[in-house]
């Protein structure tokens, strides 16, 4: 949300520094997160004055400058202008040496002391383009004769600075997004803290002239649950034109581009008091009419922006006798809004249901101003009112006269919200014994009324632009707010129970293996469980978990699995030249099942891409490979305690190689490179390599795991190599079992440490080299012991792999 200090000035009491409404603004909820400096011209045309050129010569060594003399007040300046129309009696805009000045494009520029084609010069005799104030280049710009040389040339034109705050609102905050709401709450604060009696200067509710006769529009609201208010005035004869200059400035300040005098004063009137309004051109409002109603499923309408949408049935749109105008609340029809040729109007001001503006917004992707407010709720007592307001500035600045009364629907008067504050409540929650003076006063001030009084409570009534006030709770925040957090005090004890943690066992291995992770140079990423649908098949989505209300058009389900928003976090990192990545993320994704019921499972996913460490004066590194995956993830298994699991070939369709992990029957991961098609969704171009542990599961198969300690042996291991030639489509797991099955107690280790293929050892084969690392614990083992597990070794590959041992 967007402040204007100068703007919020107006409604204020009474005057505020920047800087203490800085602190008070967030004191009250409503966090200043930027401030910003306005100024209408850049640079504000600090340090340029007037000019009067003495006298104007030809230059010497170039046909197209000149030599002047100009006066400046205090001194005379040499400046060598390329100016076709300077000449000696005009006042001009001067730049001496050291100003800056800010072109209408292009980079500011600050003057220097220079010599062109031989002569000094002093400073330079600006065009209106150069300075920021048009666009012209035709030649400099001349000034009244009558203006005094030295004048700043800033006191000539109209310069409006301004100071604008960003402040961080929350969603329910509806009543501060305008200027109006937020004056309210700074003043609340002043009169508390101030200890004044004070309120924000409002404008008052315009007295418009009385109307006769019959409104040349007729209204009428066929959907009152989704429209329970809905205002308007006609008003003929208006003059489009552009806006004066005050209003121009005001919405410039806060980012609102200035369209026409119509528009700015919609646009004014929405961030002023924040409700939003539309003008309709009423000569083009087919049969008179205004309906506000929700049309049939996958109408065609084309809005503003040019684009046709197909609309949903619960849409409310805002038709005349014929077709829709505007889709209500959100945004307007291609030939809803006030052009140059516009005479006559027809201003809207109403209320719309949350909900379904909000449904409407997301569903269209139109994140408009007046969605965003309608999407939160608006003051449903002040259409009218606001209306008012409208109305007297378009006739004050566009002219015209009204054409019709105030036209109100509002058939059923939506009641009060009314609660009762209890003051020991209000001391439990608060920390702080409020006198009730203080309390009252505040509410107030913010605009509640006080229905009924006792010693021990309040019975509060809540003002309608507080629509997310229904508790006590909630009076009690907008006290706190007020009165300001800082001035609770510390208690001087504390009564606090310890908490019990049920599942301490699975948090420390969770956290074991982070640092582990971490250790290796891993990075630990937390990424959004909302994800995008269009990352995933219609097979996929079947049993995925939709949003309803979603946050936006990319964010509309619940991850079913986690490689997607990884490999967000990886594209991310990638295009910003960060191209070697160890990340790892404990996250849940989340199904539903035929039935209806929801499943949501934690899982332990890797990412590898780039190379395994950065390149040195030893050379290049190399770069990451699913091997180094594999061994990391084998090394988390082992911390976890599962040591007895196995590999297969795994088809999964987002992986182009992979393997699956079996614990038993069950599948408790996979790992493998990322399918290039999955990773072009992400624009990724080089490899990245992915494990998915599901932990859950992983957690019940180690659950009772007993860690178990041992002496380190005492006897020496002793270690056998072979080389052995297997057919290629044989895989190293097929080997490795095939040795296990052989039982062979002192057998404690297998690795594989060379693969060799050449046309030599046949067609279709290869040579593997196994190291067997044999122990006893007991004693120092013998070459004949040894020599008689390699034979069985040897005999069972050549017997039931048809494995030839090389020699």
């Amino acid at each position: 949300m967007t402040i204007s200090y100068n703007w919020l000035s107006e409604y204020l009491p009474e005057p505020v520094q920047p800087e203490r409404l800085s602190q008070i603004l967030t004191s009250i909820g409503l966090e200043v997160e930027a401030v910003e400096t306005y100024e209408s011209h850049k640079g504000g045309l600090k340090g340029l004055v007037v000019g009067e050129v003495l006298t104007c010569e030809k230059h010497p060594n170039a046909d197209k400058l000149k030599l002047t003399t100009v006066d400046i007040g205090s001194t005379t300046l040499k400046i060598v202008c390329g100016a076709p129309n300077v000449a000696a009696g005009q006042k001009v805009v001067v730049a001496p040496v050291g100003v800056t000045i800010y072109p209408t494009d292009g980079e500011p520029v600050t003057m220097k002391r220079a010599k062109i084609r031989g002569e000094e010069s002093e400073g330079m005799i600006c065009a209106e383009d150069e300075i920021g104030l048009g666009t012209s280049h035709d030649g400099i710009l001349v000034l009244p004769a009558d203006v005094k040389p030295g004048t700043p040339v800033a006191n000539l034109f109209e310069i409006y600075n301004d100071t604008i705050f960003e402040i961080g609102l929350t969603p329910n905050r509806m009543d501060a997004m305008s200027h109006w709401g937020v004056a309210r709450d700074v003043a609340a604060y002043l009169a508390h803290h101030d200890k004044k009696t004070v309120s924000p200067k409002l404008p008052e509710i315009a007295k418009l002239p009385p109307f006769k006769g019959k409104s040349p529009i007729e209204v009428s609201v066929e959907n009152t649950a989704a429209c329970p208010r809905y205002s308007g005035i006609c008003i003929n004869n208006v003059t489009i034109g552009p806006s004066p200059v005050w209003l121009q400035n005001k919405l410039k300040a806060i980012g609102v581009k200035s369209i026409n005098n119509i528009v700015d004063i919609t646009n004014f009137i929405l961030h002023e008091t924040g409700q939003p309004l539309h003008a309709f051109d009423a000569d083009k409002i087919v049969g008179n009419k205004v309906i506000v109603k929700t049309l049939p499923e996958g109408t065609p309408f084309v809005t503003l922006d040019g684009k046709e949408r197909k609309l949903l049935a619960s849409d409310l749109m805002i038709c005349n006798a014929e077709t829709g105008m505007c889709i209500a609340g959100v945004y307007g029809g291609a030939n809803s809004g006030v052009t140059e040729s516009t005479k006559n109007i027809f201003l809207e001001s109403a209320c719309f249901d949350s909900v379904s503006i909000r449904k409407t917004s997301f569903a269209h992707g139109l994140r408009t101003d007046a969605a965003t407010r309608f999407e939160k709720g608006t003051d449903i007592a002040a259409t009218v009112d606001v209306l008012k307001r409208a109305t007297a500035l378009i006739l004050e600045l566009c002219g015209g006269e009204i054409a019709s009364d105030i036209i109100d629907i509002y058939p059923e008067e939506k009641p009060k919200t009314s609660i009762i504050l209890k003051y020991h409540y209000l001391k439990k929650l608060s920390g702080k014994n409020y006198h009730p003076d203080a309390v009252k006063k505040i509410l107030k001030t913010l605009g509640f009324s006080i229905e009924k009084e006792d010693i021990d409570s309040l019975t509060i009534e809540v003002p309608y632009h507080k629509p997310d006030i229904s508790l006590p709770a909630d009076i009690v925040e907008e006290i706190l707010r007020i009165d300001g957090l800082d001035n609770i005090p510390n208690p001087s004890s504390i009564t606090m129970t310890p908490a019990v943690e049920e599942h301490y066992a699975a948090e420390q291995l969770k956290e074991k293996v982070a640092f582990y992770l971490a250790g290796l140079g891993f990075n630990e990423i937390l990424t959004n469980s909302i994800t995008n649908k269009a990352y995933f098949s219609e097979e996929e989505l079947a049993a995925a978990v939709k949003m309803k209300n979603s946050l936006s058009a990319e964010l509309n389900i619940l991850r079913p699995r986690m490689t997607e928003t990884g490999l967000e976090v990886v594209s991310y990192n990638l295009n910003r030249k960060n191209e070697n990545l160890k990340l790892f993320e404990f996250g849940k994704i989340y199904s539903v099942n035929n039935k209806g019921a929801f499943n949501e499972t934690e899982h332990l996913c890797c990412y590898l891409t780039g190379k395994k460490h950065a390149d040195s004066w030893k050379g290049k590194a190399p770069a990451n490979d699913l091997y180094t995956l594999k061994g990391v993830v084998e090394k988390v298994l082992y911390l976890t305690g599962l040591t007895n699991f196995t590999y297969q070939e795994t088809n999964d369709p987002t992986l182009q190689y992979g393997l699956s992990l079996l614990a038993g029957k069950d599948e408790i991961g996979r790992l493998g490179l990322i399918h290039k098609n999955k990773l072009a969704q992400f624009d990724i171009k080089q490899s990245v390599f992915f494990a998915d542990l599901n932990w859950e599961l992983l957690l019940k198969k180690v659950k009772n795991h007993q860690v178990q300690f041992q002496p380190l042996p005492k006897f020496p291991s002793v270690q056998r190599d072979i080389a052995v030639v297997i057919p290629k489509s044989l895989p190293y797991a097929a080997v490795e079992e095939q040795v296990k099955k052989l039982n062979l107690k002192k057998l404690q280790s297998i690795q594989l440490f060379d693969i060799f293929e050449s046309e030599k050892l046949g067609a279709d084969k290869k040579s593997i080299a196994i190291n067997f690392t044999f122990l006893d614990e007991a004693k120092t083992l013998t070459d004949s012991e040894i020599d008689g597990w390699m034979n069985k070794i040897i005999q069972s590959l050549e017997r039931d792999l048809q494995a030839e041992i090389r020699k």
